[in-house]
């Protein structure tokens, strides 16, 4: 069992950046790719980025690719999202996710999940 915790979260003007984390429990971390979500109000969720177990390889949605960056810290037990140049778009409810799968990770099929984390970007 993974349990997943996300931080970072506000409100913030366009333009910004903003870091959200996502702390993990389990003791064997480093076996699960992981990824970020989000999901607007009325819409489905959505992949914004994911990262292999090994931290060498990362997928992004196309609307973020340049702007976001995922990164993770294996010592730590924890994965990051760091988000530049915020758009009023990308207000959602970001989510931590995890996986031991090693492909598809652009897929909503994780195992676990976080409870999410609020990001508000006004224009």
């Amino acid at each position: 069992q993974v349990q997943l915790v996300e931080a970072g979260g506000g409100s913030v003007q366009a333009g910004v950046s903003l870091r959200l984390s996502c702390a993990a429990s389990a003791r064997t971390f480093s076996m699960y790719s992981m990824g970020w979500f989000r999901q607007a109000p009325g819409k489905e969720r959505e992949f914004v980025a994911a990262i292999s177990w090994d931290g060498i390889t990362t997928y992004y949605a196309d609307s973020v690719k340049g702007r976001f960056t995922i990164s993770r810290e294996n010592a730590v037990n924890t994965v990051y999202l760091q988000m530049n140049s915020l758009k009023s778009d990308d207000t959602a409810v970001y989510y931590c996710a995890a996986t031991p799968r090693r492909s598809g990770l652009g897929s909503t099929s994780y195992d676990y999940w976080g409870q999410g984390t609020q990001v508000t970007v006004s224009s």
